[in-house]
């Protein structure tokens, strides 16, 4: 994957951009070490001060905020700035805009800089690494992967058109822009995809390690991105879009974790 970063200062938490398996830093899932790779992992949908303390007590690499006013998670730039403020040094905010104009995301960017911006909508690849360069971040591309496999949707296509991503975000398409909370069917991936890869859509304590094992190895460097798996349980079954649960940001985390320490010990020789 093409890298921004020569021309745009690093996001916090983010390692320089030397060698392509460590292009995503501290939150690509890439850093190797001598236990093996970490997987940098992703809290979105925060819209309150107790969540982002909970999510960075339980070691995560990075918080989204969601930047679409038809969201039930939306918060607005001056909220997510506010929030961002109780985020460590090397925790980095993400910001996700759907179709949002250019003055948006660069108002929005110049409040909480330095950030990554995730384009969750129907953003071309020309504007969304226009955006960029104005806002002077990293921005994610989010790839909807269709249930049907007849559907045509290609993965290395759609890598090779956004290029200029720092990773993809793949998620499950559903009606509507994201947070549907749906799986897709990890194994109709490519085995090999020229970009970093975030792995979200319906990630959850039970089933995180599961997905890390189905992608390891298919792209430069691993993430993983949950938000309706660690949110609050509402009335039937539901969730409290936006409210997170702290004990299932916790279990997801270790999960994560787990699966690291696992792929470690299969890797000692």
């Amino acid at each position: 994957m093409k890298n921004l970063a020569p021309t745009l200062p690093a996001a916090r938490g983010l390692l320089p951009p030397e060698g392509a398996r460590t292009a995503l830093g501290r939150l690509g899932g890439g850093a190797a070490t001598r236990a093996g790779p970490r997987t940098r992992i992703k809290i979105c949908g925060l819209t309150r001060e107790q969540d982002v303390d909970a999510a960075v007590a339980a070691g995560v690499d990075a918080v989204g905020f969601v930047l679409y006013a038809k969201s039930p998670r939306h918060v607005t730039p001056q909220r997510a700035a506010e929030l961002a403020r109780r985020l460590p040094p090397l925790v980095t905010p993400v910001l996700l805009f759907v179709n949002a104009s250019a003055i948006e995301i660069e108002v929005a960017a110049a409040l909480l800089t330095p950030a990554i911006l995730q384009f969750h909508g129907d953003e071309t690849p020309q504007a969304c690494a226009a955006a960029a360069q104005r806002a002077h971040c990293p921005f994610w591309r989010a790839a909807r992967i269709p249930a049907d496999a007849a559907s045509g949707f290609d993965l290395l296509k759609f890598a090779h058109d956004y290029s200029a991503a720092q990773a993809l975000l793949l998620d499950a398409q559903v009606d509507g822009y994201g947070g549907g909370g749906k799986t897709f069917d990890w194994s109709r991936l490519p085995p090999n995809v020229p970009a970093h890869l975030v792995l979200s859509g319906g990630l959850t304590p039970a089933n995180v390690s599961a997905g890390l094992a189905a992608l390891r190895g298919r792209g430069h460097s691993l993430a993983v991105d949950v938000s309706s798996g660690v949110e609050a349980d509402g009335p039937g079954g539901s969730t409290l879009k936006g409210i997170k649960d702290a004990e299932k940001i916790m279990r997801f985390v270790a999960a994560v974790r787990a699966s690291d320490a696992h792929l470690a010990g299969l890797n000692t020789p």
